[in-house]
């Protein structure tokens, strides 16, 4: 693309962010414009700087006071410009002006960062609507017919086939399959489905071709839901959000009749001239202006974001990095956040007379010949060893997977599966799997069989003998972060009260994991929208809440959470967008150096506000009292903006 068309697509993408740099500029010129003499050219170059960058204000603020007959500090911002402006040509103190062009340059620029929340809240939205099916395969008297999914209705019958998404929410009639239910639940293992089983739009499904029957309308299904939390949950203002906003009117209502009184009170109160009462009414205007509150906050947060950034932790909205300085609770997913979200071989147990290497070597051989992420993980663990894949492979979804090395069948898969080969299985290989099952892992048994004289046959080869032996067990299990139990032990000790894990996996595992990282309360076999009440259900108790996450199902908790954190390598596009803080190396004890950056960025925004009304208030007195004039004011006024603007800087060092 030539460089005028991407210019012209990033003003029509970012025209606050193009309004707010134009002002900075007219401003910087005007400025020098002014210093060199050129005032002609000053006087056309700092208008254009308070219209390019004032515009969107004034048309907030004013459309605020006709609609809703709110004063709000858009509108005051405006006004305080102006009657500096106004008083700078009046008295020829044309440096007035760029005061004025000053304040309209930070509200343009605070414009233009609430533009980018507002895109990344709709590049949220088309992230979750890229996962649902346009259209759907339909079976209408007896011939497949390709739908839009918009048209579908109850009762109608869908034919998916492998590796396909799965269109809608809706119940298997005839198939058998396993499903990558990743987007939806979180977990990394796919499930079984088979007939009666419902399935979700947006996973995908494995090897099975499947017939299902539509039982809901299609905007009922759970992606659609999870579209619809994350759309209310970003669009929802919490309290504090809400007060902040209530106070500022309230302030600039304040402020502008505060104003209006002293233009009309002083001359027949004290007897003032009307040029001394105009002259002190403006000064009030430009002191009592709120730019070093203003900058007592964002130039703090902003160089908290930069610190963080410098360490791998990604803050999106600098009111987030201050509201992490006052977690109170924190939920974590499981699959992906506190564990790796990859399958591998834990453990190994054997019969006698066989080694872990016999083991891993037979099963390794049949599921060679397997997609399934549990014979990855089996193959994965035995690729230092020497062994062959098998042939004459059988699989059976959903038990097992047998095959010939060697001139044996090698029998690999659940316990039920091996009995039907294997009388009696070993009771200390039984005790030892149940061990591990109840610990949350997968246990996958190993048996081989090796052609004789036996009374039994191979149900595989039912016509040749065989004798059937038991090698040993395997437990397969999703690898623990290795920082995950120091990180929550740290948090609890920086003062977080409340730490849970939430999971769509079963009970008994979500247990295990819990127990072996530390956290206080387990809640499993969740849904997104269950995450999402579980948030909800924390923030009346806790208040402040930061959920922890990394895949779609985690957007509407994410965007519910007071603080929503993604793991950045990990994590899906959805929870990345939707997340306020990402995690840029997957490093769970960074959420500790975020808190703390939170907490210093709160007592620094605490400070720099006592400094700043502080300032406010000695100037408005000694205007009162008529100690100080327009220059003086300015130079307070202004001073008091570096000062704290200098001090939130402090948030640079580590």
């Amino acid at each position: 693309m030539l460089y005028p068309e991407r210019l012209h697509q990033f003003t029509k993408e970012h025209p606050d962010t193009v309004a707010a740099l134009a002002c900075g500029l007219l401003l910087l010129i005007g400025w020098l414009a002014l210093h060199l003499g050129f005032l002609g050219w000053a006087l056309l170059l700092l208008p254009a700087a308070y219209i390019i960058g004032g515009y969107e204000s004034a048309r907030e603020g004013l459309t605020t006071l006709i609609e809703e007959k709110e004063l709000d500090v858009d509108l005051l911002m405006i006004v305080a410009a102006l009657g500096a402006a106004g008083l700078g040509v009046w008295r020829g103190e044309y440096h007035l002006i760029i005061d004025g062009a000053v304040l309209i340059l930070i509200f343009a620029i605070s414009g233009a960062l609430e533009g980018y929340a507002m895109r990344r809240t709709e590049r949220s939205i088309r992230s979750l609507m890229s996962l649902t099916q346009d259209t759907a395969t339909v079976l209408r008297q007896g011939k497949e017919e390709v739908v839009p999914v918009v048209q579908l209705q109850v009762g109608d019958e869908i034919i998916v086939k492998p590796g396909e998404l799965i269109p809608t929410d809706a119940v298997i009639v005839e198939g058998y399959t396993t499903l990558n239910q990743a987007a939806i639940t979180g977990e990394s293992l796919p499930v079984e489905k088979t007939v009666g089983d419902e399935v979700f739009a947006g996973t995908l499904n494995g090897y099975g071709a499947l017939k299902l029957k539509l039982h809901q309308p299609p905007e009922s299904s759970l992606i659609q839901r999870v579209i619809r939390l994350v759309q209310q949950a970003q669009t929802e203002a919490p309290a504090s959000q809400q007060f902040i906003e209530r106070f500022e009117r309230a302030c600039a209502r304040v402020i502008v009749v505060a104003g209006v009184l002293l233009v009309i009170l002083p001359p027949f109160l004290w007897n003032w001239d009307w040029e001394i009462t105009i002259y002190r009414a403006l000064t009030f205007l430009v002191v009592a202006s709120p730019c070093a509150l203003m900058a007592a906050i964002m130039p703090t947060l902003l160089s908290g974001i930069a610190n963080g950034a410098k360490q791998g932790i990604l803050f999106k909205n600098g009111a987030q990095l201050e509201m992490m300085g006052r977690i109170r609770a924190i939920a974590f997913d499981k699959t992906g956040t506190l564990t790796t979200g990859q399958v591998q071989v834990f453990q190994v147990s054997t019969n006698s007379n066989y080694t872990h290497s016999d083991v891993l070597k037979a099963a390794a051989s049949v599921e060679s010949r397997s997609e399934h992420p549990l014979a990855q993980a089996i193959v994965e663990a035995s690729k230092n060893l020497n062994w062959v894949a098998a042939t004459e492979v059988e699989a059976f979804p959903g038990q097992g997977i047998l095959g010939i090395v060697d001139n044996q069948e090698v029998i690999v898969g659940k316990n039920s599966f091996l009995q039907k080969y294997v009388a009696n299985l070993p009771n200390n290989l039984s005790d030892i799997a149940e061990d591990w099952e109840r610990e949350g892992k997968t246990v996958v048994w190993v048996a081989n069989s090796r052609w004789g004289d036996g009374e039994k046959t191979s149900p595989h080869h039912p016509t040749i003998p065989s004798l059937y032996q038991v090698l040993g067990i395997i437990a397969i299990a999703d690898r623990l972060r290795t920082q995950a139990a120091e990180t929550i032990t740290r948090l609890k000790k920086l003062g977080v009260e409340q730490v849970v894990m939430l999971t769509g996996d079963n009970q008994q595992t979500a247990e295990s994991v819990g127990r072996e990282v530390g956290v206080d309360r387990v809640y499993a076999e969740l849904l997104p929208e269950d995450k999402l009440h579980v948030i909800r259900s924390l923030q009346r108790e806790y208040q402040t809440v930061a959920m922890v996450g990394d895949g779609i199902n985690d957007a509407p908790a994410l965007a519910q959470a007071s603080v929503g954190i993604a793991m950045g390598g990990a994590g899906s596009d959805v929870a990345l967008e939707t997340a306020d803080i990402v995690l840029m190396a997957d490093r769970l004890e960074k959420i500790e150096v975020a808190m703390r950056l939170g907490k210093r960025a709160q007592a620094i925004v605490k400070q720099n506000i006592a400094i700043a009304l502080g300032f406010i208030i000695l100037l408005l007195i000694g205007n009162f009292m008529g100690n100080i004039n327009l220059p003086i004011g300015v130079v307070g006024h202004e001073g008091s903006t570096v000062f704290v603007t200098l001090s939130g800087l402090r948030l640079l060092k580590k």
